[in-house]
């Protein structure tokens, strides 16, 4: 990013995330008896469900609650027994010294200011998906995971799935040839409705809007935006980060790849009749330095098949084809092409998966690494990335343009403007540690 944004957005790499807090505090070292003392920072819809994975395992317990929202707060609070500390403004319930790690499940455009600060305030996170919302927020993340010697898990789980280990391990092996092409997609159909119309009102006297909005400028509050629509606005997610980070993620750890070299999104609102700022239609294709594509589509108007054999993600190698969802993965032999001998290239394989909950096992990962202080299987590292696939995209498509990346000093090569959408300015009294 160019130094004039840099002056002028961003505070110096540690600096406290937020207002009033200091800088990192030890955190406890953690016995073979010792309980995982959780936080949690949005408790609804995505929220709720982490909390019940980690709730599957007995060397935890959740001691206290932070959302916005009053009334979601105290139904989850007394679904959790009613005993639990609960808070409105994340700062204090990070700050607790009985805190040793913290879940943070709010909207998008939350996700760095808060787990820059559990890491500074000496907590592990687990951070939901996707990393960031905007690229830079990523890398600031990653820098105050290292800085203090941080876990921090993003909710990535299909890393923690057995069975995408296996297909992994048979992709990198050369088991099905060089793969260059792989395709996922996110599909539904909106049509023609959508998220509604809505205009805009108070916001209700349980919600803390100003709060919900944070580093986001100021708005009224309106109906489809909050709790659950915000994800079909661009200030706060789109649905290729939403959903499609998880297939962006798996492509690229399947591959073992780490950044493409270019990308270029195209799409638009074609059907669907709502307030949403993202597209209904939206096509990316990325290069990557290997030497393959991979094509992502994000269709909002039809939800029928896309793949056969149903694969969340489809990898097309030169000897077979492999479909993997969390039921299992299949390959489909390659045959010899025009010019060679028809024979197939190798023997089908099938296999089940044996899993079981993924984001339970995510969550097991988490802790365990808690206590080792081992690398995640999802580590920020690996999310930042994967989250930095998606955020290219909406970059590509908002200046219409294709866009050559350099993944290794994280800049675009070709086109000065869409580097100024590498970040944004917060609102104050919010900055960036």
């Amino acid at each position: 990013m160019s130094k004039e944004i840099t002056r002028r957005t961003f505070t110096k790499a540690g600096a406290a995330a937020t207002l009033g807090l200091s800088a990192a505090r030890a955190s406890r070292v953690l016995g073979a008896n010792d309980k995982v003392r959780l936080g949690v920072i949005g408790v609804a819809n995505r929220g709720g469900q982490v909390i019940s994975a980690f709730q599957k395992h007995d060397d935890m317990e959740i001691v206290a609650l932070c959302d916005v929202d009053k009334a979601t707060l105290a139904k989850r609070n007394e679904a959790l027994g009613g005993n639990l500390a609960t808070y409105g403004d994340f700062r204090k319930m990070i700050d607790r010294k009985d805190v040793d790690a913290v879940v943070v499940a709010t909207p998008d455009h939350w996700h760095a200011i808060q787990t820059i600060t559990a890491c500074d305030a000496g907590k592990d996170v687990y951070v939901e998906k996707p990393l960031s919302i905007t690229i830079h927020e990523g890398r600031r993340m990653v820098e105050a995971a290292r800085r203090n010697k941080r876990i921090v898990q993003v909710g990535m789980q299909r890393r923690s799935g057995n069975i995408y280990q296996q297909a992994m391990e048979l992709i990198r092996s050369g088991g099905i040839g060089k793969t260059t092409v792989c395709r996922a997609y996110h599909r539904s159909n909106l049509t023609t409705g959508g998220i509604g119309r809505e205009t805009p009102t108070d916001p209700p006297p349980e919600l803390d809007w100003n709060m919900w909005l944070g580093p986001r400028p100021l708005r009224p509050f309106q109906k489809n935006i909050a709790p659950y629509k915000f994800r079909w606005w661009t200030k706060y997610s789109s649905q290729t980060a939403n959903n499609g980070v998880h297939f962006l993620d798996l492509i690229r750890w399947l591959n073992g790849d780490v950044a493409p070299t270019a990308v270029c999104a195209i799409g638009g609102k074609y059907a669907v009749d709502d307030d949403r700022t993202i597209p209904d239609t939206l096509h990316v294709t990325y290069e990557f330095p290997a030497g393959r594509l991979v094509l992502f589509g994000m269709f909002e108007t039809c939800g029928n098949q896309t793949m056969a054999r149903g694969g969340y993600v489809e990898m097309r190698g030169t000897k077979g084809s492999l479909f993997a969802n969390d039921r299992g993965f299949e390959v489909v032999p390659e045959s010899g092409g025009q010019f060679s001998d028809r024979k197939p290239l190798m023997d089908p394989i099938k296999v089940k998966s044996t899993d079981g909950h993924l984001t339970v096992q995510h969550a097991r990962n988490f802790l365990d690494c808690g206590r080792s202080r081992k690398t995640p299987n999802a580590d920020v590292e690996e999310g930042h990335r994967s989250t930095t696939l998606s955020l290219l995209a909406k970059i590509s498509h908002d200046v219409g343009e294709r866009l050559n990346w350099d993944g290794e000093k994280e800049i675009v090569t070709n086109h000065k403007e869409a580097n100024d959408l590498l970040h944004y300015e917060y609102r104050k009294p919010w900055i960036l540690g």
